[in-house]
């Protein structure tokens, strides 16, 4: 393993967290008794649910099983200092990395085969510390406690479909929050904001033969001709439409905030302390998250 990398011994969550998911978060937490919630709802059935789908179809990463990836998560966890999860990869067509883990448990990471195929290491890694942002910021007891409260409401006649639409629709908001966070955790892990935004850019229009010829710097221009649209309140309204049943901002959009993010004074901060203090082990807390 590398050690080239700035070690953030000691990093906080509000040391890196984006603005919008603090204010977003913050009002989740007023809601008393969510995180027993959780556990009381899902617990240790839940958590075995998980591990035996994953045991079952799909290959657990480990120092002899797929080493290189192995390393890819032990240098991210270790630069982010957060515990590594355990890591699955998984057959399937569409590109996708996803995180559980409840406070106390296991935590485990799954990617899907074609997002390993579409991606360079660095940017496999990428994708691995944006699933532990998810467990550094403890994003997923929200998210779980949502599902399953628009599940229940859902099955409620008339009004029931009225509060779930909106529940719904609050948590999708609050997700795309989160989502900036963990891109910020990305960027922490690998030092380098181009690989991160290389991510975004083949999510938003790769593929194994097309991704070498992509070029980042017409994508990060594609992104300020974005920004222009909402110059009115004709393009405004059109962008909230666009995204309002999205659970991620759109890859523009995050490429654009990591741009911005590496070139100011909390990121550059933030490797300048790195080394510069320490704390134990870290707890992992959570449900499960799309990249």
């Amino acid at each position: 393993m590398s050690f080239s990398k700035t070690l953030l011994v000691g990093l906080r969550s509000d040391q890196f967290r984006h603005p919008l998911d603090l204010q977003a978060t913050t009002a989740l937490k007023q809601i008393p008794g969510i995180d027993i919630l959780i556990r009381n709802l899902l617990g240790a059935l839940g958590e075995q649910y998980f591990y035996l789908e994953n045991i079952a179809s799909g290959v657990q990463v480990g120092p002899k099983q797929l080493p290189e990836l192995h390393q890819l998560l032990l240098e991210a966890a270790q630069v982010l200092d957060v515990e590594a999860p355990q890591l699955y990869v998984r057959q399937h067509p569409v590109p996708n990395a996803y995180t559980f883990a409840m406070r106390g448990r296991q935590a485990f990471v799954v990617l899907h085969t074609s997002l390993l195929e579409l991606l360079t290491p660095e940017e496999t890694q990428a994708v691995i510390a944006h699933e532990l942002g998810h467990l550094k910021c403890e994003h997923g007891v929200y998210l779980t406690l949502a599902n399953l409260i628009t599940l229940v409401v859902g099955q409620v006649p008339n009004w029931g479909t009225l509060v779930a639409q909106s529940l719904q629709a609050q948590m999708l908001e609050w997700l795309r929050c989160a989502e900036f966070s963990c891109d910020r955790a990305a960027l922490l892990a690998t030092q380098n904001p181009r690989t991160v935004m290389s991510v975004l850019m083949k999510l938003a229009g790769g593929s194994p033969t097309l991704s070498p010829q992509l070029n980042l710097d017409a994508f990060l221009e594609q992104a300020r001709s974005y920004d222009a649209i909402g110059d009115d309140a004709l393009g405004d309204a059109l962008k909230q439409l666009q995204t309002e049943q999205l659970s991620h901002p759109v890859p523009v959009l995050r490429a654009r905030e990591i741009d911005r993010w590496s070139s100011s004074q909390n990121y550059y901060d933030l490797l300048k302390w790195g080394q510069s203090c320490y704390s134990g082990k870290t707890n992992a807390t959570g449900g499960w998250r799309n990249w």
